[in-house]
């Protein structure tokens, strides 16, 4: 049961801060001994995730979805969502043996979070913008997701790569935040997706796994929550001292 808590808690945390899941759940269990959530428990962690992402924008998941009939607004921002989110899809299924082997490298998962670190500290060398997600025009939400796409190496983190990129495509950082979350809806469902049809008939359901899912959720909800607060006041600095921090860790033990 505790290391239930402890993955769901990695994973409901390190999905939404930019920090990078996929490079936590591949170097934590060399770090500290512990075993790795097995593919049945990561996919069924995908969905606390996915979950604490609708709940906390769920008023713009149904304004998009209500409106495209007849809000030109929600269509285009809809419109913008698919366009940011085709690039990660076609990485995801023409390299997905290329990620797999780049994940079994601690050492690749280490320049990765260095690359984070690096990445985000570009945010402190542009000004502040003020523009809106529903105004990204189609070039700039195809940049957007080409950086999410980034994100499929292991160690390089999605969020950082959406916010940063967002920000200086001209977004202000809370609506980098904001779009990044929403495009984040369908990347978690893939992932999920992807790693069910792997599992095929194997899944299991036990209450260690409910209880881990829970938290995924809880602790997804708090991270999406505290990083927008944080986008609207300070910078990701400290993230980018982290990513380089753990990064470096992992290159000189691991």
């Amino acid at each position: 049961m505790l290391e239930a808590v402890v993955w769901g808690l990695v994973q409901g945390i390190t999905e939404f801060l930019p920090v990078s899941s996929s490079g936590h759940l591949r170097i934590i269990p060399d770090l500290f001994g512990l075993e790795p959530p097995d593919l049945s428990t990561s996919a069924i962690l995908h969905l606390g995730t996915l979950a604490a992402v609708v709940a906390y924008y769920r008023r713009d998941v149904a304004w998009m979805v209500g409106g495209l009939g007849r809000d030109p607004a929600a269509r285009r921002m809809a419109a913008m969502v698919v366009v940011a989110t085709v690039p990660a899809g076609i990485v995801g299924l023409l390299f997905s043996s290329a990620i797999g082997r780049f994940q079994e490298s601690a050492s690749g998962v280490g320049v990765a979070l260095v690359a984070t670190g690096v990445v985000l500290f570009l945010t402190r060398l542009v000004g502040r913008a003020s523009g809106k997600a529903e105004d990204l025009t189609t070039g700039n939400a195809a940049v957007i997701g080409l950086c999410q796409a980034l994100a499929l190496l292991p160690g390089i983190s999605r969020s950082g790569m959406v916010i940063t990129a967002g920000i200086l495509r001209g977004l202000s950082p809370e609506e980098s935040g904001r779009f990044g979350f929403i495009i984040a809806i369908p990347a978690i469902l893939g992932a999920g997706l992807r790693e069910f049809i792997d599992l095929g008939s194997a899944s299991t359901l036990s209450i260690e796994v409910l209880v881990a899912t829970l938290v995924a959720g809880v602790c997804g909800y708090w991270a999406i929550k505290f990083l927008i607060d944080r986008l609207a006041r300070r910078s990701l600095v400290p993230f980018a001292v982290y990513c380089v921090g753990i990064g470096l860790v992992t290159l000189i033990w691991l």
